[in-house]
């Protein structure tokens, strides 16, 4: 109730809930009661009560219920209203016993850390390459990126339309394990500016010469006019030869790895798309959700991803 209403109800909700509750239990019984038949015994024609329906000849009979469902309905209005009284359900009353869901959850919590906090902990004195070889450990690190990350990245972490591949070794921020934890710990926020205002003749040479520089088909007369501009506008961040600058998440524009090509669409397209548009990425900080004694478990699985063959 607790996670619905606040930290409590208003005495007129409170009082409206409870009323309404005991008011649904009392009468639904006193409906079962008031209705309920016990005599079974025909008249002194033979006759027995009906419910006036029938149907090809077949009449229903007004029998009472059995006896057993009967006192089986009892008992759950009773087991009902002793929960009422030991548990929370009516109102602000918290029951007699004083449980609620965020205590239980506490102690779970709680219990877990005691549990698993020195594993932790061991874990975080071994420097990441070599965690990153250790297979028991791995298993524990893939269970938590799987309940954390690949909502994002994809359960094989090859990531998707706009969230970056972690198997591959194209890193916008680095993929030397002091970069990966700085990523999980504190998140990375990514801004490609629109270039539309270069108008669309600019864009389309542009385009031509990021084909170029990554070796794909492309118009070598636009893409010449285009260095230019990407000499003046776009080497500060993706570097003249247009590697790219891993201290500012700006992408390597030599290699293959894309990060906003959708499924269908033409590598042209996508980057003429990201310089009319811009792009905005953010990657959350993990450490507040996963706790910073996972942060180097989960860097060291990210880290083995890279590195297998």
């Amino acid at each position: 109730m607790n996670n619905l209403w606040g930290d409590s109800l208003s005495g007129f909700w409170s009082a409206w809930i409870i009323v309404i509750t005991l008011g649904s239990i009392g009468l639904a019984f006193w409906l079962l009661y008031a209705n309920r038949k016990t005599d079974k015994t025909p008249d002194t024609h033979g006759n027995v009560d009906t419910t006036g329906h029938a149907a090809d000849g077949i009449e229903e009979y007004d029998n009472p219920l059995p006896s057993w469902w009967f006192k089986l309905y009892v008992g759950t209005v009773i087991f009902a209203l002793a929960y009422l009284v030991l548990y929370p359900g009516l109102g602000n009353f918290q029951g007699l016993l004083g449980w609620s869901q965020e205590s239980q959850w506490e102690e779970e919590v709680a219990a877990a850390e005691e549990r698993f906090t020195p594993i932790f902990a061991q874990y975080q004195e071994e420097p990441i390459p070599e965690l990153a070889k250790d297979e028991e450990a791995m298993q524990v690190a893939e269970r938590i990126f799987l309940n954390n990350c690949a909502v994002c990245h994809g359960s094989n972490a090859e990531g998707g339309y706009g969230f970056p591949d972690l198997t591959d070794d194209a890193w916008l921020y680095g993929g030397e394990p002091d970069n990966i934890v700085t990523t999980i710990n504190q998140g990375r926020n990514g801004l490609m500016p629109s270039w539309q205002q270069l108008g669309e003749e600019n864009i389309e040479n542009l385009t031509q010469h990021v084909l170029a520089l990554s070796g794909n088909e492309h118009d070598a007369e636009r893409a010449e006019r285009g260095a230019a501009t990407f000499a003046s506008v776009c080497a500060a961040c993706h570097q003249p030869d247009g590697t790219g600058n891993q201290a500012l998440g700006a992408p390597d524009l030599t290699d293959d790895a894309w990060l906003y090509q959708a499924p269908g669409q033409s590598l042209a397209d996508s980057i003429r798309q990201t310089l009319r548009n811009g792009r905005n990425g953010h990657m959350p900080a993990q450490a507040a959700y996963i706790g910073e004694e996972r942060v180097h478990l989960v860097a060291a699985y990210v880290y083995s991803l890279s590195q297998e063959d």
